[in-house]
């Protein structure tokens, strides 16, 4: 096709993606849901490889250091499904009992608003926003309270999901440099060693850092709205907290969260928007530019078109939404990377120096 003209050829670019989409996920629908459990497995031998390689560092084996970090993996597991797990599903169903009086608080917050621009002459075609308000958000908290209590109600398949996630992160963790160095292989020489540093960089970097954002953050929201005694304290920290995985997905929730708590009590609500505001901006500003600097390189707007790209990615071939949101600003940056790389041009490395003879 070099003899083609190069709209002609630019422009079967896109059907040619759909189709190789389309049957890819064909072929990944088969096999559900062993693409998502591998690629979720992959993800966390990423991020534990980071401590293997510190420990190898200080003259532990390999075999020793996976056998280590392991073994803290599983036990802070098993100290969370006692500890922590537990008392989310009871603030959860503490919540979902108390839906229908934070609905009627809402409704009524809605009526007093329609009241007050009828007072000042006002337009107030409140009613039917008030109807479909309420029924929408009813509905929506009644599948999201379902389907999330079924996940955690499906405790046999949670646990073997669970189960094979581990054992395929070890499996990827003893053959980690073999697989890499296998599937490199198949790219150009030129490609290979800027693809393989860029993934890691980018992978490894952008999740550990997102990872450690996380537990922060929620730890120290923990412990403010513990003090301020906001109710829910638990589950709404663990729940702004790992949402900073999806960019700006943390400032929607704090929102909802405040207004949830806000329609019955509004000093709670504002309480904890302040709060989860500043621990946040405490994070943002002190801690994540140390910890991650500028790993992603990439715009606000080219996040805002990476993440539903992502989602409606992750959902076409099969491997779930979050997932897709997930793995959409690492991949997006890396994308970035490897076409700014092929616009100036990719080296061959080069070849080691020959040894001079005898």
């Amino acid at each position: 096709m070099t003899s083609w003209p190069a709209w002609l050829r630019l422009g079967l670019v896109l059907p040619l993606l759909g189709v190789n989409a389309f049957v890819l996920k064909r072929v990944l629908v088969q096999f559900a849901p062993f693409p998502g459990l591998f690629l979720t497995a992959a993800l966390i031998a990423f991020l534990l490889d980071l401590p293997c390689r510190w420990l190898m560092g200080r003259g532990l084996s390999r075999i020793g250091s996976i056998t280590m970090v392991m073994l803290l993996t599983v036990g802070l597991l098993v100290l969370a499904a006692v500890e922590l797990v537990p008392l989310l599903i009871a603030q959860l169903s503490q919540l979902i009992s108390a839906s229908p009086a934070l609905l009627a608080a809402a409704e009524a917050w809605i009526n007093q608003g329609q009241s007050w621009a009828i007072n000042h002459g006002l337009p107030a075609d409140f009613a039917d926003l008030s109807s479909d308000l309420i029924s929408q958000i009813s509905r929506v908290a009644t599948q999201f309270s379902q389907r999330l209590l079924g996940i955690l109600g499906a405790t046999v398949g949670t646990t073997i999901n669970v189960l094979i996630i581990l054992v395929l992160a070890v499996f990827l963790l003893l053959g980690a440099d073999s697989i890499a160095a296998g599937l490199l292989e198949w790219l150009p020489l030129p490609w290979r060693g800027l693809v393989g540093s860029t993934l890691e960089r980018t992978f490894r970097g952008y999740f550990a850092g997102q990872v450690v954002l996380a537990l922060i953050l929620s730890a120290g929201q923990l412990v403010v709205f513990t003090v301020l005694e906001i109710p829910y304290g638990v589950l709404f920290a663990v729940l702004i907290g790992f949402t900073t995985l999806i960019p700006y997905a943390s400032a929607l929730t704090i929102v909802f969260v405040s207004a949830v708590l806000g329609v019955q009590d509004p000093r709670t609500g504002i309480e904890l928007l302040v709060a989860a505001i500043v621990v946040g901006q405490i994070v943002d500003q002190v801690i994540q530019p140390r910890l991650m600097g500028s790993i992603v390189g990439l715009q606000p707007a080219w996040l805002l078109i990476a993440l539903p790209i992502g989602s409606r990615l992750g959902a076409i071939l099969g491997v779930g939404d979050l997932l897709g949101l997930l793995l959409a600003v690492p991949v997006a940056s890396c994308v970035k990377s490897l076409a700014d790389a092929a616009r100036t041009g990719v080296k061959p490395p080069e070849s080691p120096p020959v040894p001079a003879g005898p």
